[in-house]
């Protein structure tokens, strides 16, 4: 680049490691970096360069780099080895060698002040860099002493370019500061100290925003340089203020107006600003006198000018909603703020195609409203006087904002448009709810009135956008707020079969409606009946997937005891669309969830019977695949089917029920349906292992449907513990996995301590153990997740049941070795599994007898580490890891 010519490849690449540090054997160093095809070159010239730059010569060598002969990219790095040198090795340069190499950066400076750029702000930062390190005590008057070496006459040749080198050099002052490394006192009083030469900069940038005759580039820098300062938490008064208010006279320049929003949105948007209440108050009339440039821009579509504007009157009035509330004698000028900020909520066009600016001022809606809420009750009663009105504009201007395009315009959005659209209508729902604090029941009777007006009258048409948008309204209200006491909402459950359901959007919405009032409909249960056909046949659209799925799902969660009359229906639709395929497979899990809270709420001599009849088609599919020959497709269809078990068997729960019955055979007496059920396809579920037991996916998945029926049954899965213990060791013995290990895991939780079940469990722990020892032995680093889980089990083994180390078969002092090899393992949750199963207290004095039992399980498995661990050996072992293999999660 810049005209250096490549190196001949006719030449062998020098060999740098044995070359001096002379500015020749830098400047090859560079050419080869740039130019050299082969990147072993390229790396080694780096690599040669890097450590060019911290040697002490770097000092001296970087100067001739910077000679005006040089090419920019050679001047480029003498520079930055500059800037490498003052920030990281400063220490290295004598104290009365300061003064001569700031006057050198000084001089290099100036000379660079025409360019090339990138040489130019790499002596700036360099210099910048050097003042922080000798402010305040060895460059007191830094700032100042830059401005008036940098600031030339007028009619001098270089006056702009100085004027351009003089702004990069402030704009890049406070971004090193904030950028370098420092202790935090040095830090505060660097900070004191640059606050301080803000005198020495203001003065200087407003003289040239406010030049009549002024380079547009200038001011543009000058702007930029205001951003950089700001930072510093600069104050907001006096002449501060003044420039300030030349920012906003920069608006009305199209080539400024992007960086004079960024510069004042900066300003203001700083927190320390609130202690210059007056300052703000001022800036007000200012912002408001944007308003018609606003309405202009939004009636042109130009969409750039209103998201500036937007920006500049949400900065203001969110930063400072309080403090300018509180200003009682201007309420007048915020209340127009406020509406400003309405104005660019309600913005013209479709978000995001049409414009962009409305979803900036969704957060200040929810600081205002806090705000208010945030002041003694007295007070309140007079902000919501002036500002319910606002929010009653504001749920209008939202719902509108909401409105779904035409089908044709909708259509031809882009993916990304729709997502992003889907997402502005969650912000616009998350708004409504705070919307409700201020407004509360008053705005359900709001939007019920309108909607009863919309679909009562028949004789105008009306736009299926404007309904699902004040449902749409409803919806976002129910599902985080407690409607169960709103006068409104059976007046709407009678209104919902009203509607006339012409699309998928519309559709949607009223599906999303009727799950938001699940718990109202298991208060009111006699109103099931209105809403519960639209779901089902909701549920028989593919297009409606998601909404009837999920809203079925909540009705059968909260609704189950009131379900009875609609049972078979329910059950009907549902077995149809599962054998149909009609859902994606997520959707299937949750449709199977719903109906295990369904089934659960159903007499227990009806459970079984219902059942069989839904999982029939779908075992004999699975019986049908387990005798194919594995193939991705048969893969896919076993995962799915017991996918749907085991989401089944995770909500399908009886406890409740025999908790609150009366005079009926206990639970112990009968066995549980979903035991039964697994007792019946247990043989064909070892089939498939048979075939698939290498593939950790489909094991993975059998194991899931045992796992979730353990957690879900706890003590009624007992009549499985036996057959299920034996099956899991072939498994993990014939082809280790990590679920099979967090299956166990579930079954000593559950079952370890009981006396009846000890003994297979027991068993299954030797078994997986014995296994896993062979796999550290043959070097477990290609096994994290196992490692992870095994660690897991055992944590758990000997927090529930110590006993179970007291076998001959345990062989205690590997498993501890083991547990201290998992620490090494870069993997954190593989770290952390091992760290909890050593987290056991102080081991107790050396038991007088090898086989006394101490009675409690924390003294037991200090017993464990005591008797079969030799300090010397532990001592030994954790020495090594925490040497030699340190992982942070050790820390």
């Amino acid at each position: 680049i810049y005209g250096m010519e490549p190196p001949d490849s006719s030449v062998q690449s020098p060999d740098f490691v044995s070359l001096e540090l002379t500015v020749e054997n830098v400047e090859k160093a560079l050419q080869q970096l740039y130019y050299d095809p082969d990147m072993e070159h390229k790396n080694v010239a780096q690599k040669w360069l890097t450590q060019a730059q911290t040697s002490r010569q770097a000092w001296q060598f970087c100067w001739p780099l910077l000679s005006p002969d040089k090419l920019p990219e050679i001047q480029f790095f003498g520079a930055s080895t500059l800037h490498t040198k003052i920030s990281c090795h400063w220490a290295d340069l004598p104290t009365d060698q300061h003064q001569t190499l700031r006057m050198q950066l000084l001089s290099h400076i100036s000379h660079f002040s025409s360019g090339p750029k990138m040489v130019l702000t790499r002596l700036c930062v360099a210099l910048a860099s050097l003042a922080l390190h000798t402010m305040p005590q060895g460059w007191p008057q830094a700032v100042a002493d830059m401005v008036r070496v940098y600031q030339p006459e007028k009619e001098e040749v270089n006056a702009h370019a100085h004027c351009l080198a003089l702004l990069e050099l402030l704009t890049v002052l406070p971004e090193e500061f904030q950028s370098c490394r420092l202790p935090q006192a040095r830090r505060a009083q660097l900070r004191e100290a640059l606050a301080g030469e803000w005198t020495a900069v203001c003065p200087l940038l407003r003289q040239l925003l406010q030049r009549q005759e002024g380079n547009s580039q200038v001011k543009e820098r000058a702007l930029r340089c205001l951003s950089s300062w700001v930072g510093l938490d600069v104050p907001l008064h006096g002449e501060s203020e003044g420039l300030l208010q030349d920012c906003f006279a920069a608006l009305s320049d199209p080539e400024l107006f992007d960086t004079a929003v960024e510069t004042i949105v900066s300003s203001i948007s700083q927190p320390d600003c609130q202690r210059y209440t007056d300052a703000l108050v001022n800036l007000m009339p200012l912002v408001l006198g944007l308003h018609d440039q606003l309405k202009a821009a939004a009636r042109d579509g130009d969409m750039e000018t209103s998201h500036g504007i937007c920006r500049i009157a949400v900065a203001l009035g969110e930063t400072h909603s309080r403090t300018l509330l509180e200003q009682v004698e201007h309420w007048q000028g915020y209340l127009a703020l406020v509406k400003m900020i309405l104005f660019c909520t309600g913005i013209p066009g479709h978000y995001p195609v049409n414009e962009t600016t409305s979803s900036l001022t969704l957060t200040f809606w929810y600081t205002l409203q806090d705000d208010i809420l945030s002041f003694e009750e007295d007070k309140q009663v007079v902000y919501l006087q002036v500002y319910r009105p606002v929010y009653f504009q504001l749920v209008d201007v939202l719902l509108h904002k909401a409105h779904f395009p035409s089908e044709q315009d909708y259509t031809s959005w882009s993916s990304d448009d729709k997502e992003q659209f889907r997402i502005y209508r969650v912000d616009i729902s998350d708004t409504l709810m705070y919307v409700y604090e201020i407004l509360g029941a008053e705005l359900l009777s709001n939007l019920y009135d309108r909607l009863g007006r919309l679909l009562m009258d028949t004789e105008r048409p009306t736009a299926w956008q404007d309904t699902e948008a004040l449902l749409f309204g409803f919806q976002a209200i129910a599902e985080t707020i407690d409607v169960n006491y709103s006068d409104v909402i059976p007046g709407l459950i009678g209104l919902i079969p009203r509607i006339s359901i012409s699309n998928i959007q519309l559709a949607d919405t009223v599906m999303y409606t009727i799950g938001s009032l699940a718990e109202w409909l298991a208060d009111h249960p006699m109103m099931l009946g209105n809403v519960l056909p639209m779901v089902l046949q909701g549920l028989v659209k593919a297009e409606l997937s998601v909404s009837s799925v999920s809203t079925l799902k909540r009705i059968c969660r909260e609704c189950r005891h009131d379900l009875a009359p609609y049972i078979h229906d329910i059950m009907t639709v549902s077995q149809d669309v599962l054998v149909k395929d009609i859902h994606k497979s997520s959707q299937c899990m949750w449709l199977m969830q719903g109906l295990g809270f369904l089934l659960s709420a159903l007499p227990m001599e009806e459970i079984l019977g219902s059942l069989t009849t839904l999982l029939t088609p779908h075992i004999q599919r699975l019986d049908t695949l387990a005798h194919q020959e594995p193939s991705p497709t048969a893969k896919l269809s076993i995962i799915h089917i017991l996918g749907m078990l085991s989401s089944l068997f995770t909500t399908l729960d009886i406890s409740r029920q025999d908790e609150g019955s009366e005079g009926t055979t206990p639970a112990q007496a009968r066995p549980n349906p979903v035991v039964v059920v697994l007792q019946q396809v247990f043989t064909l579920i070892q089939t498939i292992l048979s075939k698939w037991l290498s593939d950790s996916e489909v094991v993975e998945a059998v194991c899931g449907v045992f796992e979730r029926s353990v957690k879900t049954l706890l003590n009624d899965f007992a009549p499985m513990v036996q057959q299920l213990s034996e099956m899991l060791g072939q498994i993990y013995s014939a082809f280790p996995q990590a679920s099979a290990l967090d299956l166990t895991r579930q079954m000593v939780h559950i079952f370890a301590g009981e006396k009846d079940h000890f003994s297979p469990i027991q068993a299954l722990i030797e078994l997986v153990t014995s296994t896993t020892l062979s796999i550290f032995q043959q070097g477990p680093r290609e096994h994290p997740d196992i490692v992870e889980s095994f660690m897991q089990l055992h944590a758990q083994a000997l927090k529930r049941k110590p006993d179970l180390y007291l076998s001959d078969h345990q062989d205690v002092k590997a498993l501890f070795y083991c547990g201290v090899l998992s620490l090494k393992f870069p993997e954190t949750p593989t770290t952390k599994s091992a760290c909890m199963f050593f987290v056991i207290n102080p081991p107790p004095p050396p038991p007088t007898h090898t086989h006394v039992l101490l009675s409690s399980s924390t003294q037991q498995k200090q017993y464990l580490w005591a008797t079969h661990c030799t300090p010397s050996a532990c001592g030994h072992l954790f020495y090594n890891v925490l040497a030699e293999h340190a992982n942070p999660m050790l820390a």
